[in-house]
């Protein structure tokens, strides 16, 4: 079987394990000439991580946009310098918090709430990365930004080691550490990420992600059944066919002409194919379809 040109891959990424390198892993296994995630996950993390690669890379943005789901260990009672167990601590507290008085502080963390990133991330700061900075030992404003959480629950509590594990669903651009950060001050005591896993994005999730050498060791053996084309990206929009002069309009970059849409009575945003080829994303308007983006192979 031959590697497809484009798509998918869904990897779960091990703890020590970069995310650059399991992207560099699938590259090779696919022969790929392009290939980037969609949402890095520091190395102490694991969990879901998506790899679009040839034209899969033009639906990055949509991936990169969705929402996320994790689960996190809180461990309270000490704060380190990188906002998970790996850093130094820097501060600590005797105070305990019990499961009773997490469940009673967490409903303040649900919907839009503002977030100071960790010192060490990889936001742009005046040209450099926060933890280029933070390295340097220089001092940095770190701007705060407006994230949102659709969902935040304790699973299970370990009091004694003061460890408390979440069930977070949150919007791009969230730092878990920074929760866990806020969450231990206002238990008033101080909180650390002890864990984390990002168990799904947008609609795929972990249970049908490969570690990066199995997906290599089936990519060897000419099985690429892993790959998952770029239109599932869009499997909740309606499909829209269109016919061969449809397809050289999309092609041109003009919108396509009522009388080449073949679905009956198709409105709104939608997915576009001639066959059974996906050919582009966008929207019907007054009868035409509009191209957001289109997926045509080089």
């Amino acid at each position: 079987m031959t590697a497809p040109k484009s798509g998918i891959v869904l990897i779960d990424k091990r703890t020590g394990y970069s995310s650059q390198a399991a992207v560099s892993k699938v590259r090779r296994a696919l022969g790929a000439k392009t290939a980037g995630h969609t949402g890095t996950l520091d190395p102490m993390a694991t969990g879901l991580l998506v790899i679009c690669f040839g034209r899969g890379t033009r639906v990055s943005e949509y991936l990169g946009a969705s929402e996320k789901r994790y689960t996190a260990v809180l461990k309270t009672g000490i704060e380190t310098d990188t906002g998970d167990i790996t850093g130094s601590v820097v501060r600590r507290s005797d105070r305990r918090a019990s499961a009773e008085d997490v469940l009673g502080v967490l409903c303040e963390f649900r919907g839009k709430i503002v977030q100071v990133p960790p010192i060490y991330s990889a936001i742009w700061v005046n040209g450099r990365r926060l933890y280029e900075i933070a390295r340097s030992g220089e001092s940095v404003e770190v701007p705060s930004r407006e994230v949102e959480i659709f969902s935040l629950e304790l699973v299970s509590a370990d009091e004694n080691a003061g460890e408390f594990t979440l069930d977070i669903r949150c919007s791009k651009g969230t730092y878990i550490r920074s929760l866990c950060r806020d969450i231990g001050e206002k238990l008033g005591t101080f909180g650390t990420m002890s864990y984390l896993r990002r168990t799904q994005a947008g609609r795929y999730s972990v249970e049908n992600a490969l570690t990066p050498d199995e997906a290599a060791l089936r990519a060897e053996k000419g099985d690429f059944s892993f790959v998952f084309p770029i239109d599932s990206v869009f499997s909740e929009l309606p499909a829209v066919m269109t016919d061969q002069r449809g397809d050289r309009y999309v092609r041109d970059g003009a919108p396509v002409p009522s009388e080449h849409i073949l679905t009956p009575n198709a409105s709104g945003r939608c997915r576009l194919y001639n066959g059974d080829a996906f050919i582009a994303v966008g929207e019907i308007v007054n009868g035409e379809f509009i191209t957001e983006k289109n997926y045509y192979e080089l």
